[in-house]
């Protein structure tokens, strides 16, 4: 066989993806892995790429090939594991386009009291959203330009944001093919579930229900030891305190989930248009608005019943909402 006709090694993969409705099946954890690491390595062909991806949109990801790629991408962060210098993981891809990304005050108000959050996500790859890494000039913070900086921002503040173009550049590259496909891609599930720092706790969430499950059984098999996903608002880490919220979880190899109910008896109207501003003006207090300060009060509330500061749903929302009335109104002064 000649050079040119020798089968490249990951049409094996594309195979066992694309082989037919009968003949097709997913990835084993193993397989998973390898494939990952083929692509991180640059040794996967665009047009191979294209089509593992689309295959795997249209199958979407089991929980092992999930923890496969994973851990792939895990083996390419520097001295992963070796120090946790965060204590709080949160992922942060989706964008939000119905309300303010209120969150963001949820990690600040975590960071105030002594938790230090990683915060992990990407440049805008969607024009009709808002993301997070546009949102912190208005809180005079600033990305981390590196893991290393990232760890320095921890220890010295409790709060850092790190971009994926930062610690995996391959994987950014991959995120934003979504205006060229058309369609989200394994990609936008995998970051959710890094945890660069593997940290201790792990929050993350997502849009579509039928993920939630998925993203907690592959954080069993990946042994996170504490991890939360939840069903949030635009897709983000975020509590829509309209509706009632069901909290997948991981404690120690053991699965669980709980539902927060919702904080208001009706909808409110979402806001015709969005004023990036407000962000800041509520965390100052110049600027009134119950559905945020519910959002942030209960996503804070979520993620305190996770860290175990508190063991109840109760005793979670009111240490936040003491957390919230206490906070700094003139931090983050530009």
């Amino acid at each position: 066989m000649s050079a040119e006709n020798k089968e490249h090694p990951f049409a094996e993969t594309i195979r066992i993806l694309g082989k037919g409705k009968n003949g097709s099946r997913p990835l084993t954890q193993e397989e998973a892995y390898q494939a990952m690491r083929m692509i991180l390595a640059g040794e996967v062909e665009d047009i191979q790429l294209g089509a593992f991806l689309m295959l795997m949109r249209v199958k979407e990801e089991t929980p092992e090939e999930l923890a496969g790629f994973v851990l792939a991408v895990r083996e390419t962060l520097p001295n992963y594991g070796i120090a946790q210098t965060a204590d709080l993981d949160w992922s942060a891809y989706a964008g939000k386009r119905r309300h303010l990304p209120w969150f963001i005050l949820s990690s600040l108000l975590l960071a105030e009291n002594g938790i230090k959050v990683l915060m992990h996500g990407s440049a805008s790859h969607s024009e009709s959203r808002l993301f997070v890494q546009d949102m912190l000039p208005l809180f005079a913070l600033a990305p981390a330009k590196s893991i290393a900086q990232a760890e320095q921002q921890l220890q010295s503040s409790n709060f850092s944001y790190l971009s994926l173009e930062q610690f995996c550049p391959t994987l950014n590259k991959m995120i934003h093919l979504r205006s060229l496909m058309g369609l989200r891609s394994p990609v936008h599930t995998l970051v959710r579930l890094i945890n660069p720092f593997n940290a201790p706790y792990s929050i993350q969430g997502i849009f579509h229900p039928g993920y939630r499950p998925v993203h907690q059984e592959a954080a069993l098999l990946l042994q996170q030891p504490n991890m939360a996903v939840l069903k949030g608002e635009g897709g983000e880490t975020e509590r829509n305190p309209d509706m009632e919220c069901l909290v997948q979880s991981v404690h120690n190899n053991e699965l669980s989930e709980e539902i927060w109910p919702a904080l208001f008896a009706r909808r409110h109207v979402k806001p015709e248009q969005l004023d990036p501003k407000q962000l800041i003006q509520v965390w100052r207090d110049e600027w009134q608005d119950e559905f945020a300060q519910a959002s942030i009060i209960g996503t804070t509330a979520v993620a305190l019943k996770l860290l175990g500061k508190a063991t109840s749903q109760a005793d979670a929302h009111d240490l936040a909402t003491q957390y919230w009335h206490k906070r700094n109104k003139s931090a983050y002064a530009l």
